[in-house]
């Protein structure tokens, strides 16, 4: 059991903090937490348990090898039901079938009593949890008796920009811009409405710059819904909000975040935090699907900054259509690229023998999965077509790459307009693909006047997220330190019966259950 200790804003001194963490069961939101779990136990002691998905924990396995599991001396793994079965192939099921989200929804609503044996089992190590970290509503609003008293903190794995969109969900509707009056409002120029009254928004913001959840017609939306439900219980829940984010990229969006949410807490770019893990815990892993490591060697052969790297993330689900375009946009613009399409995004024989690997023929090389920070860090990547997922929007603003963007849904429409028109670093693709715009795209991106310019200010960001970065005098460490002294204190809970699977490597066997 860990005896790290530090000292307080007061000096006085405080027992290591226990985190528990437990996020959203996807792959953006387990790897940013995973960032942000290693750090708090290298750098301040703060001993960890991690907690997955059961089926996650089977798909990382399968990708990853037991490395990627086997922890450290106060740095342990848990897996609760998820209530999906095993298959034989999980990184080619269908995440987006009815029966995969309505399992999915249930883990959600019963994720409660799971995160309660994993308490449990942590009080009976001896060492009761400090804090609970997660960013799953009903896991925020659990109080008292239900998480044993463990206070819980939110982590949001989208940017300032992307939650405030959210939380302006409520007033969008108030103001009758919300729910549309008809499906053509979706193709008249409705969603062109400047909102200029948006505090801490840009006065040129437009309705289509909004999380996509607004784009319905329905009154009683149940999505919409949902997020305001989300959006109020961050504004009581939590006793401490963490954002992967750097005070200078969003100050206008935090400034008009902080007066009515808990105490914000940004500890971003966790990119190039995450850089400086060291061993034991380098080893470990939240990717959910199998890296292609043969892409660097192919990014290897390339000159600086030749290549266009395009990869549309761990949800977005393209039609046989817009895969095509992309594909053979970038094959025509005259640039190699390294594209990314997962084995349960599209087919490639369903393009009728035209979809990316024809378009890769010489010039391209496609990937699966790939180690996207590494890729990003390559030195022969020079353009990044993107969802506008924020993970990877902040990854290429650490690397210094110009986007391209193409934001498929949720917060992605809001990144795309603070990545294009606030920060100066992206340009955006049209929502209706088209091959020849694509490569006409990559063409100024990758060799213009716009390109160049684009390049400029993205190396100027990239300046400033490693300053926050700088280890000790950067903010975010500066911001770590504060959040493991005021809200990760050591809490004692009560003891109650376990049934999770925990890791055989980093814990006493006898608090152990293994099914």
């Amino acid at each position: 059991m860990s005896t790290a200790r530090g000292h307080g804003d007061e000096g006085e001194e405080v027992a290591a903090a226990h985190a528990v963490f437990f996020p959203f069961p996807a792959q953006g939101h387990v790897a940013a937490a995973l960032h942000l779990a290693r750090l708090l136990h290298v750098h301040h002691g703060a001993r960890v348990t991690f907690v997955h998905s059961e089926r996650n924990r089977r798909r990382i396995l399968r990708s990853r090898g037991p490395a990627a599991l086997a922890g450290a001396p106060g740095f342990r793994f848990a897996a609760v039901p998820d209530g999906l079965p095993p298959s034989s192939d999980e990184d080619a099921e269908d995440d987006h079938s009815p029966e995969h989200i309505a399992a999915l929804l249930a883990f959600i609503d019963a994720s409660v009593p799971h995160l309660r044996a994993v308490l449990d089992s942590a009080a009976a190590s001896g060492a009761p949890a400090t804090c609970v970290v997660s960013d799953i509503a009903s896991v925020l609003r659990a109080s008292g008796q239900e998480l044993m008293g463990v206070p819980a903190v939110a982590f949001w794995t989208t940017g300032a920009c992307g939650l405030w969109s959210n939380m302006l969900c409520q007033q969008l509707i108030e103001k009758g811009l919300v729910p549309l009056k008809g499906n053509e409002q979706l193709r008249n120029g409705y969603l062109d409405t400047v909102v200029d009254w948006a505090p801490g928004m840009p006065r040129d913001m437009r309705l289509r710059d909004f999380v996509s959840f607004v784009r319905t017609t329905d009154a009683d939306d149940g999505m919409l819904r949902a997020v305001m439900g989300i959006m109020d219980t961050l504004r009581t829940a939590p006793s401490a909000l963490i954002l992967n984010t750097f005070d200078e990229l969003e100050a206008q969006v935090l400034a008009a975040m902080r007066p009515i949410l808990p105490p914000i807490y940004t500890v971003g770019p966790l990119p190039l935090l995450a850089a400086e893990q060291q061993a034991p815990l380098a080893t470990l892993s939240a990717s959910l699907s199998k890296e292609d490591g043969g892409c660097l060697a192919w990014l290897g052969r390339k000159p600086p900054r030749s290549v266009v790297y395009a990869n549309f993330g761990s949800i977005a689900v393209l039609t046989t259509h817009q895969l095509r375009e992309f594909a053979w946009g970038l094959a025509r613009s005259g640039h190699d690229f390294l594209l990314v399409v997962r084995n349960d995004q599209a087919k490639d024989d369903a393009c009728g023998g035209g979809g990316p690997a024809a378009a890769a023929e010489g010039r391209g090389y496609v990937a699966s999965w790939c180690p996207q920070a590494e890729v990003l860090r390559h030195e022969a990547v020079g353009a990044f077509l993107t969802h506008c997922g924020w993970n990877s929007v902040l990854e290429g603003v650490c690397s210094g790459v110009p986007l391209l963007c193409w934001p498929f849904a949720a917060d992605q429409q809001t990144n795309c307009r603070f990545a294009c028109t606030e920060w100066r670093v992206g340009v955006e693709v049209a929502a209706d693909v088209d091959s020849t715009e694509v490569a006409e795209l990559v063409r100024e991106v990758m060799a213009g006047e716009r390109g160049r310019e684009m390049r400029q200010r993205a190396a100027e960001w990239k300046e400033k997220a490693a300053a926050a970065a700088a280890l000790r005098g950067g903010s975010a460490w500066v911001n770590l330190h504060r959040l493991v002294n005021q809200v990760f204190r050591r809490h004692r809970g009560m003891t109650l019966d376990t049934g999770v699977i925990l890791s055989t490597t980093t814990m006493d066997k006898s608090t152990q259950r293994l099914d």
